[in-house]
């Protein structure tokens, strides 16, 4: 028999599912559910919020679903150009206003 080691970042994963779990609870334990379908169809509600609108610090502010679907590049760099266009526009907003 031989011993058989966990993944390398496990902690990491366990500290993410823990934290999603503590999410998931604090969102869910504010309503009283009289029915098992009622507590069902929040849960439901709560993930699909979680994982395709609530946009995530430590995944650049997109959704988990633009990362599952390979669509966070194009946002990323998106919002790029847009932060770029911002700041020349109130550059020359600027320029005009010190003339």
């Amino acid at each position: 028999m031989s011993h058989v080691r966990g993944a390398p970042c496990h902690p990491q994963t366990q500290g993410k599912i823990e934290r999603w779990h503590q999410t998931l609870k604090n969102r869910i334990l504010l309503e009283n559910y009289f029915l098992p379908g009622d507590l069902e169809a929040q849960i439901k509600a709560f993930v699909e919020h979680y994982n395709h609108q609530r946009y995530h610090e430590s995944l650049a502010n997109v959704t988990p679903a633009d990362v599952y679907f390979g669509r966070a590049p194009a946002i990323i760099k998106q919002r790029e150009k847009i932060k770029r266009q911002t700041i020349e526009h109130r550059r020359l907003q600027h320029r005009k206003l010190a003339a």
